[in-house]
């Protein structure tokens, strides 16, 4: 999409890290960042829209290119997610971030500019996937994002029972002050590692489980600056280890408000991982039981996770479902071929995409379960029509084609193939990412 008249697309560096951090006040309103705060922007991949420069008079009359540069008025950036989950393997993918764009200049197409010139560029560097996690989520769905992996959120009162977990009690925990150095290969490594699960005697891999892959990320996730602790104590790390061996750890902050009638005090959560069943429940029964406490509020778990099992009383934690990762197939033939399938599937799909027309089209797609597939352009009549956005939204097995098509966002023309797409299309474990990007 071309812009319109008075703006200029511009690739952003770091110099230009102070107009980047106000911009960045102006879309998201929030007291201003401190300069020493480090940013987790890939800048190769950072863009943004500038207003142009003001002409003088004298300028226009001596035939000079104007001087001065204009203001900064909407920018985006993308990760780069090199090996982004998808069931049973991997895709490049980007992860698009920092979209924002000033109060004074929305409704003038610069955000639907940033998203083409996005999706080149993903085109441009073989990215099959742009993925996303929305601040607002009526925003990307006219895009082509649907809505792939979903959160969940809960307070547990403290000392919340437990069913107990053999094995669990002859864990260790240690609680220390978060140190980037000292715990920062130990975190990413199990981060890692809790992206494929035992099932059965299988590995199954975690869709949508997508690593911090660059050093800006990893440094920003594990800065605990006092600007960044909302009157809570410093960063903490609990790690729970079995003779010696890490098997699992949560970030976590305290907050404590005293009362008349006592202590009340929050413990919130970064992510909770863990890579077995004792593991979970030795850490889950230490940050359920932390004195001055009366609650825990994770931040965001899998719907999964092992704690909505573990509860003896889920109902009292209150828990929420809400959307969390949004995905847009940027290469339908290469994403359905890069993933692999609960089923044998033999389906023809009839793809709408108004903003990518090489997807726009009928793909025959062929699979043998839990093996390999193949997507093949065709003539045949389809057997399902669906919008891009629906397909961005199944891709991880976590939202099912039928459930789509009881909404009418998936029509069905051959009886008996819309259970056949769903089936295949799921996965044992749903879809999560532990992060917000």
């Amino acid at each position: 999409m071309t812009l319109a008249d008075g703006y200029s697309m511009t690739d952003l560096r770091q110099t230009r890290r102070d107009e980047v951090l106000e911009l960045d006040q102006w879309a998201f309103p929030s007291s201003a960042p401190d300069a020493a705060l480090p940013l987790p922007l890939t800048w190769e991949r950072t863009h943004g829209v500038m207003t142009s420069p003001p002409v003088q008079a004298e300028e226009l009359a001596d035939g000079k290119p104007p001087t001065g540069r204009g203001q900064l008025v909407a920018m985006h950036t993308s990760y780069p997610f090199s090996a982004f989950p998808v069931p049973g393997g991997d895709v490049p993918a980007a992860g698009l971030s920092w979209v924002g764009v000033h109060p004074q200049h929305r409704r003038r197409g610069l955000l639907s500019a940033m998203i083409d010139k996005h999706l080149a560029d993903c085109v441009d560097r073989g990215e099959v996937a742009s993925v996303l996690t929305a601040t607002e989520p009526a925003i990307y769905g006219r895009f082509g994002y649907g809505i792939a992996t979903q959160t969940l959120r809960m307070t547990i009162p403290r000392g919340a029972r437990l069913i107990p977990v053999e094995g669990a009690d002859d864990l260790t925990v240690r609680i220390e002050t978060m140190d980037a150095d000292e715990h920062g290969s130990l975190l990413h490594d199990l981060h890692r590692r809790a992206g494929r699960q035992p099932i059965a005697g299988s590995s199954i891999n975690r869709p949508g489980w997508a690593a911090r892959e660059t050093d800006e990320l990893k440094t920003v996730y594990l800065s605990d600056h006092p600007s960044q602790r909302g009157g809570r104590e410093p960063l903490r790390i609990a790690i729970v280890e079995r003779d010696g061996e890490p098997r699992g750890y949560t970030t976590l902050r305290r907050k404590v408000d005293w009362t008349p009638a006592g202590p009340r005090g929050t413990v919130s959560t970064g992510e909770v991982v863990a890579l077995d069943p004792a593991a979970a429940h030795r850490l889950w029964s230490t940050i359920l039981d932390l004195d001055l406490t009366h609650e825990t509020v994770p931040f965001m778990l899998p719907v999964d996770d092992a704690i909505t099992s573990l509860l003896v009383d889920l109902r009292a934690a209150a828990p929420t479902i809400v959307d969390h990762v949004w995905v847009r197939l940027v290469d339908v033939p290469r994403a359905l071929t890069a993933r692999t399938y609960a089923s044998e599937l033999d389906v023809t799909l009839r793809v709408t995409d108004p903003r990518l027309p090489a997807n726009d089209g009928t793909w025959r797609l062929t699979a043998t379960a839990f093996e390999t597939a193949e997507v093949t352009s065709t003539d045949r009549a389809p057997d399902l029509s669906l919008d891009v956005k629906e397909l961005g939204g199944a891709y991880l097995g976590g939202t099912s084609l039928a459930a789509l098509a009881l909404a009418g966002r998936v029509r069905e023309h051959t009886h008996g193939a819309l259970a056949r797409a769903s089936t295949a299309f799921g996965w044992p474990v749903p879809p999560a990412c532990s992060w917000n990007f």
